[in-house]
């Protein structure tokens, strides 16, 4: 029979109050009948998994990803993937996303419209899901937002909380050209993100002419030799999704 809703008030009251110690839920557990202490075993488990729903939304809305695009129905035939590593890799079979444990870099390439983006956007919902960190720039916009951080004397606390995120996804490298301080700022961010986060670049630049995105060559080599370290690259080709979609023929 379900309880009143005066005592229903009084459970809710209650735990407003404090949090069931171990020693209490113990004895509680002791004390009560196979039927109660089933009924009790459930709220300790609904607790555990409302908190874990309510950090899983809170890190996909920090995350701010344009869209929270998932794998379902993405179109992976026009990926070619390095040698020894491919989908099952990237994803892990139990979608546990392996690769950002070992700490390691993507550099999705390629032309226009063939799923780069789609891809970080997707790993990046996927590790929020799975109550892993993950924030996603375009690379304008996340060098408009150090800028801003420097300007106002708070440098050093943006870039640790861009530490804090286990994937780090920076979009569109090289659609934008960077000035000087730009590509100075960018390069801090990869530096210290190097062996400590995992990184994904969705470019339609090969590596040889990223040094007319930092608009320096030493500095773009500097990027290059560390992504390259624990890095992969996939190579999108094909006609555009949005073209072949499109409602303009």
């Amino acid at each position: 029979m379900a309880a009143s809703d005066g005592l229903a008030e009084r459970v809710v009251s209650a735990g407003r109050r404090c949090s069931p110690a171990k020693s209490v839920l113990a004895e509680w557990a002791r004390r009560g009948t196979p039927r109660q202490v089933e009924y009790l075993v459930g709220h300790p488990g609904a607790e555990c998994a409302s908190r874990e729903a309510s950090k899983r939304a809170n890190l996909l809305r920090r995350c701010a990803l344009p869209q929270a695009k998932t794998f379902d129905g993405y179109e992976w035939g026009q990926i070619g993937w390095p040698d020894g590593f491919g989908r099952d890799d990237l994803l892990s079979l139990s979608l546990s996303l392996s690769f950002l444990d070992d700490r390691e870099d993507l550099v999705p390439v390629g032309d226009v419209g063939t799923g780069k983006t789609h891809m970080a956007e997707a790993l990046c919902a996927l590790a929020c899901q799975r109550a892993r960190p993950a924030r996603f720039f375009t690379a304008s916009s996340l060098v408009m937002r150090l800028r801003r951080a420097r300007d106002d004397g708070r440098l050093d606390r943006e870039l640790a909380q861009l530490g804090g995120a286990e994937l780090l996804v920076i979009d569109e490298l090289g659609f934008l050209p960077l000035d000087a301080d730009g590509a100075r700022l960018l390069f801090q961010v990869v530096s210290e993100a190097y062996e400590a986060q995992s990184v994904v670049f969705t470019t339609n630049l090969e590596f040889s002419r990223w040094g007319s995105v930092f608009g320096d060559d030493q500095m773009a080599a500097a990027v290059i030799d560390r992504v390259v370290h624990h890095g992969r690259l996939p190579r999108f080709r094909g006609e555009s999704y949005r073209v072949r979609h499109a409602l303009m023929q």
